[in-house]
């Protein structure tokens, strides 16, 4: 049986890069984020409409990858990020997510912490609510009283972090 590990956190919190590390080191399946490859082919601003889309497709993207591994799975985000994301922006977040969140099975998260320096990009849109946004995820996470840990640290420091944890956990 595969044990999940879900990547979350604000933007610019090195959860790609965190990702991504993950995977080659443990010889694992990874889930990229599909936000970004789906936001960089819109010829027009995102809608509330698109954030659902792209959730869906995550989870379907997700459902996938688990049927090809009976080992560790990394995601590279999960729904509580198109949650947080569709609260700020639009204050409100739609059924299917909020429902879907019920059903993820992550064995456990790993919370990115905000001690990384912001990365300008032109899909990030929050430098000034970084530590609000922390905090979000932080409380979703224990509101819903989920295996978390939070990865702080730079660059090498940052990674040995969270295979720390994963080892720990597996």
């Amino acid at each position: 049986m595969s044990k999940k590990i879900a990547i979350t956190g604000p933007e610019s919190t090195g959860k790609s890069t965190l990702a991504k590390q993950l995977a080659e080191h443990y010889g694992c399946l990874l889930v990229e984020e599909y936000a970004r490859e789906y936001i960089d082919k819109l010829k027009n601003p995102y809608t509330q409409e698109d954030i659902l889309i792209i959730a869906k497709t995550q989870k379907e993207i997700e459902q996938q990858k688990i049927k090809e591994t009976d080992k560790l799975l990394i995601s590279d985000t999960e729904l509580i990020v198109t949650k947080i994301w569709s609260e700020v922006k639009y204050k409100e977040c739609h059924p299917w997510i909020l429902e879907n969140i019920e059903k993820q099975d992550y064995d456990l998260y790993l919370l990115c912490d905000i001690d990384l320096p912001w990365q300008d990009d032109p899909q990030r849109e929050h430098p000034h609510l970084r530590k609000q946004l922390f905090d979000l995820y932080k409380q979703e996470l224990e509101n819903r009283n989920l295996d978390y840990k939070i990865i702080s640290g730079k660059k090498e420091e940052r990674f040995e972090n969270a295979k720390r944890f994963i080892e720990a956990y597996l």
